[in-house]
């Protein structure tokens, strides 16, 4: 009977930063999955600079987060950063109603990303360190949960939108900012930062040491990581792919929301699967079933095949998306674990950036299918590698 009353729960900071999470993210897939369409038809861009904005979006934020999450372990409070990363992109996505052209998309979105990168580290190490441990992976399924929750409701109001005329195309990006203003408001008000004391002396004292905290274990799983995300390009070249299959450009929205659904279903369950079974093999899990997604995309040639590897692919992320993030803050410190989450998210945003690139590159020369064998051929070669590191993870 005892039990139900000493089970761990996830607290007020993880259900607070949920909810900033779930409105920041109403507010950017209501622009995201109208964005490809609008740089290539109304901006004119091709494939390859599609993927050069996104990888230079993503690798802009990542050299922020090893920053951000360094000095968020030199000092008492993580807070701040979060705010700070959170308002700059809640002023910057809004603009891209205003871009004449690509390379103006490109700036608002590295601007955006600014704010990512300045607030993702401190946040994630808050999170670890406002629950139990053996909750981590049910903490971070939650927090990714409600993010691709908003990932719902934001297409499905653009849909709505565009679909009822409501309003144009770049209004829609406009209205893009309510939902990121009442996020704001949530963690001002509602999100405490979770005492500790600074470490100013030792690493700090003598300057920026961003290494011999981690130990062997942490880089190997770290590098394993990088390799997987070499092959995970954006997800913009899977609406593009949608759309060759037949989906037509108003159902786009519908796409992307049915793709966070599945996502959020998913990511509470994965993560608690990590805690009971281990990071690791639901990790391995995950990346599998992402090889067997883009072979599907390179295979598919109907409409209806592009909505059901869409399903699909919401559940890998649930198996990674909560267990990657446990398995970090688990093989590193209370002291080093906002570095951590750092150079975990900069191993990510320097991959994003080539990934990206060379997708978008053998898509224009060669076609979609070879680029998206490319894809699941480097991921089967990451699940391969994680099987041979972290066999405490």
């Amino acid at each position: 009977m005892n039990d139900s009353h000493s089970r761990p729960r996830l607290g007020r900071n993880v259900i607070a930063l949920g909810a900033v999470s779930f409105l920041t993210d109403v507010s950017s897939e209501m622009i995201y999955p109208l964005l490809p369409v609008f740089l290539t038809a109304t901006l004119g861009a091709d494939a390859a600079f599609v993927g050069a904005i996104e990888g230079a979006a993503e690798t802009t934020a990542a050299l922020l987060k090893l920053a951000s999450g360094w000095w968020s372990d030199r000092v008492r409070r993580r807070k701040p950063l979060v705010v700070i990363g959170y308002a700059i992109a809640s002023i910057a996505r809004p603009l891209v109603a205003i871009a004449q052209s690509a390379s103006q998309v490109l700036a608002i979105r590295v601007s955006d990303r600014v704010g990512k990168g300045i607030r993702n580290a401190p946040r994630d190490a808050l999170i670890a360190e406002s629950v139990d441990p053996s909750i981590r992976g049910r903490a971070f399924g939650f927090h990714r949960a409600m993010d691709n929750a908003g990932g719902v409701l934001g297409p499905l109001i653009a849909f709505a939108v565009l679909t009822w005329h409501f309003a144009a195309l770049r209004t829609v990006f406009w209205l893009a900012a309510i939902p990121a203003l009442l996020s704001l408001i949530v963690l001002v008000a509602f999100v405490r930062d979770v005492p500790r004391a600074a470490t100013r002396s030792g690493a700090a004292a003598k300057g920026l040491d961003l290494t011999r905290p981690m130990g062997a274990r942490f880089w190997k799983v770290l590098g394993v990581i990088f390799l997987f995300t070499l092959g995970n390009s954006t997800d913009a070249f899977l609406l593009l792919r949608a759309n060759q299959l037949g989906v037509p450009v108003a159902l786009a929205p519908i796409l992307w929301a049915a793709l966070h659904v599945v996502k959020t279903a998913s990511n509470v369950p994965g993560g608690v699967l990590s805690d009971r079974i281990g990071r690791r093999p639901t990790l391995i899990a995950g990346w599998l079933l992402y090889a067997v997604v883009y072979f599907g995309f390179a295979r598919a040639s109907e409409a209806w095949q592009a909505w059901a590897l869409f399903a699909l692919y919401g559940l890998f992320f649930g198996l990674t998306e909560g267990s990657e993030r446990a398995l970090v803050a688990d093989m590193v410190s209370l002291e080093s674990r906002g570095t951590a989450f750092g150079w975990y998210n900069l191993a990510i945003g320097l991959g994003a950036l080539p990934a990206s690139l060379l997708f978008g590159f053998v898509w224009d020369r060669s076609g979609a299918p070879v680029a998206f064998v490319m894809g699941a051929s480097l991921a089967l070669v990451a699940a391969i590698g994680m099987t041979l590191v972290g066999k405490k993870a």
